[in-house]
């Protein structure tokens, strides 16, 4: 730093917010220009603050739009959220009602089977000669194997459900945390509204000063007479 830019610091003619470099010393200019940015600044990876000049570039924040704001976007959150688990344990009850409906229709097809199997034992040992009654003993068997494995499978899938409806609880749980959270900040905000709260209404207040002794950036403000005689002006014309 040069005396010059020392004495404009002390005189408050640099802004700090805007962040100092130094020139580089004689012979380090290629070692620098490697490591440069893509603003031309220098870039050090151990200095925590090397973003902190691009972050000021997003003041002001958003404005408090609908889309902005916190609360409002929570309170949709939690309505969506509560909607659509309604809507997955509706069709989540309608697939374990059709999986219990399999099953009994499994169970009374293994009630028939086992009657045909007793019937085509039973003939099949009268008539051990006849090979059809053999043939549909054996088939008849192979169906019952086959509907214990339908029925497991059918079981297991309800099982699942039941599962599936256990997760779903956090689901709940979540958005009640989240509603604790906006009872938080709304508390929040109203402590904040009483905690400035003042005997004046903002109405009947003084405006502020738009130019004081000192300021360097406002002293070509154009106030608000200043534009309604402009407008006057206008409509003259």
């Amino acid at each position: 730093m040069t005396q010059e830019e020392l004495d404009a610091l002390m005189n408050g003619d640099i802004d700090l917010d805007v962040g100092y470099v130094e020139e580089p010393a004689e012979g380090a200019e290629a070692s620098v220009s490697s490591e440069e940015t893509p603003n031309d600044q220098p870039y050090n990876e151990t200095d925590p603050d090397k973003y902190r000049v691009s972050a000021m570039h997003s003041w002001p924040p958003p404005p408090p739009t609908d889309d902005n704001k916190m609360v409002h976007q929570l309170d949709d959150v939690t309505k969506e959220s509560e909607e659509k688990a309604t809507e997955i344990f509706d069709l989540i009850e309608g697939i374990s009602n059709d999986l219990g409906q399999g099953e009994k229709d499994v169970k009374a097809l293994k009630v028939l089977i086992k009657n045909n199997i007793s019937l085509f034992t039973t003939l099949t040992e009268k008539f051990p000669h006849i090979e059809t009654f053999k043939t549909q003993l054996e088939e008849n068997e192979k169906a019952l194997e086959h509907l214990e494995g339908v029925l497991e499978m059918l079981q297991n899938g309800g099982d699942t459900i039941m599962n599936i409806m256990d997760i779903m609880q956090y689901q709940d749980i979540h958005r009640q945390k989240i509603e604790r959270v906006i009872n938080v900040m709304r508390a929040l905000s109203t402590y904040m509204n009483h905690l400035f709260a003042g005997k004046i209404d903002d109405s009947k207040r003084v405006s502020s000063a738009v130019h004081l002794p000192g300021d360097s950036t406002t002293e070509d403000v154009v106030s608000s007479d200043d534009i309604e005689a402009l407008l006057a002006s206008f409509g003259q014309k």
